[in-house]
């Protein structure tokens, strides 16, 4: 089962990315990882506001 990192930009916006692949630049782990399924999970509870930073 493939796992994964949840992943942060400076703009506040959330991704999730394969684990043991080197992250794009600007871009910089949690520290929460898991799968797909728990990883999205995570996300929805903490991006409450998914507009940029930079705009809100």
């Amino acid at each position: 089962m493939e796992r994964y990192s949840v992943v942060v930009n400076g703009e506040e916006q959330y991704s999730i990315w394969a684990e043991g692949r080197e992250l794009p630049a600007g871009w910089r782990g949690v520290g929460v990882t898991g799968t797909k399924e728990e990883c999205l999970a995570h996300i929805d509870e903490v991006w409450t506001d998914q507009r940029p930073l930079s705009v809100r």
